[in-house]
């Protein structure tokens, strides 16, 4: 390998030492946060706080709506939480070779990744179903995703 080519080889793993640093921390600093998906997921509201006492209906629908958005903003948390932690991953495994990770950390690496996927196919079925619903014609049916496992 050419002086050039190992140059340019170190300054990419300086790089990538660097960007797992700025990684680690962005991690750190998520989890640590009001945004951290246990902070979200522990802030509720009961659905008396929205109607007081006595009938209110539209607190009701306010309050399905209000739990429908915690429900996603947990999820959307913790899925930020857990690309974070692949990425800490995916980096150790850029820097020097992915076989060098633990197979512990191969694992978790593809269990978030097949996770995250998971969740988007549902999140995709349950965006098509409601957008047919709105039409008035049925849910799409499934084209038999198929299931990938590591």
């Amino acid at each position: 390998m050419p002086a050039a080519e190992r140059q340019a080889l170190k300054v990419t793993l300086e790089s990538l030492g660097e960007f797992k640093k700025r990684v680690d921390v962005a991690l750190s600093n998520f989890e640590d946060s009001q945004g951290s998906a246990q902070k979200v997921g522990a802030h509720r509201l009961s659905e008396a706080s929205f109607k007081g006492v006595g009938r209110f209906d539209e607190a009701k629908a306010l309050h399905a709506q209000y739990e429908r958005v915690h429900e996603r903003l947990t999820a959307l948390s913790e899925s930020l939480g857990l690309q974070i932690e692949a990425l800490q991953i995916a980096v150790m495994g850029a820097h020097g070779n992915f076989n060098d990770i633990e197979e512990e950390q191969r694992r978790r690496f593809w269990e978030i990744q097949t996770g995250i996927d998971r969740d988007w196919r549902e999140a995709k079925r349950e965006k098509d179903a409601a957008e047919a619903e709105k039409q008035g014609k049925s849910a799409p049916k499934s084209n038999n995703e198929r299931t990938v496992t590591y």
